[in-house]
């Protein structure tokens, strides 16, 4: 019987690919849970469609996210921290703080999406990577100053 995944299966394969199993298998455990659908000729056509849309959606992200990398690229941002002695702060940055201070120039960028290539446990400037999107990268430098 010839199916179309729904969703990643890791003995069969990824959502969208045509793939034949035995019947029982199909009729017992992949149409019962909602894991595939039959792959007969008018959902076949319908993926199609489905993988244009799908495939326009993510032109449509994507070129929102360069959008947003050109604004946001070379930005620089002041975190302010608490310090103890010799100039050390409690704890660390952590990338929701840099998300807020973003969120208030403007920017809304996910938490999810600031990497930090190092821990942040020091005063001074630090270059931060903003991950936008597959392909579409974004750069900021970050300073952390001591709280007045």
């Amino acid at each position: 019987m010839r199916v179309i995944l729904k969703q990643d299966i890791s003995t069969l394969g990824r959502a969208g690919e045509i793939k034949e199993v035995k019947d029982g298998y199909a009729r017992n455990y992949l149409f019962p849970r909602g894991l595939v659908m039959s792959a007969n000729a008018r959902s076949v056509k319908e993926k199609a469609f489905l993988e244009q849309v799908q495939a326009r959606k993510i032109a449509k992200r994507k070129k929102s996210a360069e959008e947003l990398a050109a604004q946001i690229n070379g930005k620089e941002v002041t975190v302010k921290a608490k310090v103890g002695e010799d100039n050390k702060i409690f704890g660390s940055i952590t990338n929701i703080q840099v998300a807020k201070e973003l969120e208030a120039m403007g920017f809304s960028i996910e938490r999810r999406a600031i990497i930090l290539d190092e821990h942040i446990k020091a005063l001074g400037n630090y270059k931060v990577h903003i991950k936008l999107h597959d392909g579409v990268q974004a750069n900021i430098q970050v300073h952390v100053v001591a709280e007045a």
